[in-house]
């Protein structure tokens, strides 16, 4: 493979991990050792919050009433948008049995979970669409439990756009709530009695590591990380909108990178030439996150065919994948590992990100290599059953019982034995050679 980095990242999203790690361990042991009490120490001395967690119907009606009308429906279309691109994916999975051998059925049955923790940030931005993307998308799978938690915005209450969002999106408890103690309190059913199955939502360096580490108690959507937007771009593309996209997602953070992969020199140029006018055009929080990211994670790099920047496209895995370039379908039908995809210049990262109906919890720091983003399935459980009639039976505890006993394992072909003796008396098998030692 024959590329070039024009511009080439100094650090790594793995950088901040060691440091993120250590303080997310600690918290959560104080607040597995503590429970609520150690939440309420967490929640006044990180977010300066010492009012009631659990928001009240009264609280949310009142603040619904307060949310203008033109903000009620912008929310409530993209709240449609998500449930029903969750919805056609519900509908999409199905329950099914088939006969796998004479007399031996088998199925499935495709459940939702029974509690489901719904987590928004609220750290630089109000994220309004984290919260409907989460509450929206186990709604349409069927949750009988929906826990939301957003933490404080900015020193006040939780943002009344967010919360909005959250209940008309369908949550069933809200709390104002955020961090690795907003994590941790849902893991452990904390203020609500009802640990949660499944915890998804986006969230900082030390939220992603808290549902990391508390994988396996509880599922969860995906190892996330700071967002990632690469663009793949011909000579057809136009350099204002790329640079557009690539300042657009490095807004969400200081360790956010954006990737450029192209075949065209003069559009590289071109692009990095109008990167820092865009950041520097930004409000200062923006510009602050951006500037950041585009300098210490950004990269240009060079390729000689559009094989190569699919194949580097690939290999980096990102977690938002736009394709500028002609012959979209030829890339839809090549490209492999990206979180989600956006063909054409009309389609951009923002759009999924609020309002166009695909999920925009996604994978990051490769892990799309191997995992999608957040849908109904992280909310379902694919459950197996079979049954079988006593003819079949034969069979199956026939080859079940041999194989036992090559493995070494008596216990289990004795089960197989005792059908077969009761079912079939008096008649003569080979069982295999019973194990001994």
């Amino acid at each position: 493979m024959s590329i070039q980095y024009l511009k080439k990242a100094a650090k790594t999203p793995e950088t901040e991990t060691a440091t993120a790690q250590s303080v997310v361990n600690d918290m959560l042991a104080e607040i597995q050792k503590n429970g609520e009490s150690a939440v309420r120490h967490y929640a006044k001395k990180l977010d300066a919050w010492e009012g009631e967690f659990i928001v009240t119907r009264e609280q949310l009606d009142k603040n619904a009433q307060n949310v203008p009308a033109a903000v009620r429906a912008d929310i409530d279309f993209a709240i449609k948008q998500v449930f029903d691109f969750a919805t056609a994916q519900r509908q999409s999975i199905s329950n099914f049995q088939t006969e796998l051998h004479p007399g031996v059925t088998a199925g499935q049955r495709v459940l939702p979970v029974n509690v489901a923790g719904c987590y928004a940030p609220a750290g630089r931005y109000a994220h309004i669409a984290s919260a409907y993307m989460g509450v929206a998308t186990a709604k349409a799978a069927g949750v009988k439990k929906i826990i939301a938690c957003s933490g404080p915005f900015r020193g006040g209450p939780m943002h009344p756009y967010l919360m909005y969002a959250f209940d008309k999106a369908g949550a069933d408890v809200i709390l104002t709530l955020g961090g690795v103690q907003a994590i941790a309190t849902m893991a452990y059913g904390l203020f609500t009695g009802q640990p949660a199955d499944v915890i998804v939502g986006p969230g900082n360096k030390f939220v992603a590591e808290a549902k990391r580490s508390l994988f396996g108690k509880v599922g969860i959507d995906v190892f996330a990380g700071p967002s990632e937007v690469a663009v793949i771009a011909d000579e057809t593309a136009d350099p204002a909108i790329v640079a557009s996209d690539l300042v657009g997602q490095a807004e969400h953070g200081h360790e956010s990178p954006a990737w450029l992969f192209t075949t065209d020199e003069n559009l590289a140029r071109d692009v990095m030439a109008r990167m820092q006018p865009l950041i520097d055009a930004l409000p200062p929080i923006a510009r602050d996150a951006a500037g950041a990211a585009w300098r210490d994670y950004g990269e240009v790099i060079l390729c000689s065919t559009r094989e190569e920047m699919a194949e580097i496209s690939d290999k980096y895995a990102s977690e938002h994948l736009e394709v500028h370039t002609k012959d979209l379908n030829w890339w839809l039908e090549n490209l492999t590992c990206y979180g989600s995809l956006f063909l054409g210049e009309e389609t951009t990262v923002a759009y999924g990100d609020k309002a166009s109906g695909p999920n925009h919890v996604l994978p990051t720091k490769g892990a799309a290599r191997y995992s999608g983003g957040l849908s109904v399935h992280k909310f379902m459980k694919t459950l197996t059953w079979q049954q079988m009639t006593r003819a079949a039976a034969r069979d199956i505890g026939l080859a079940t019982a041999r194989i036992s006993r090559l493995e070494g394992m008596e216990a289990h072909a004795r089960t197989a034995d005792d059908r077969l003796a009761k079912y079939f008396p008096g008649e003569k098998f080979e069982l295999g050679e019973p194990v001994t030692a």
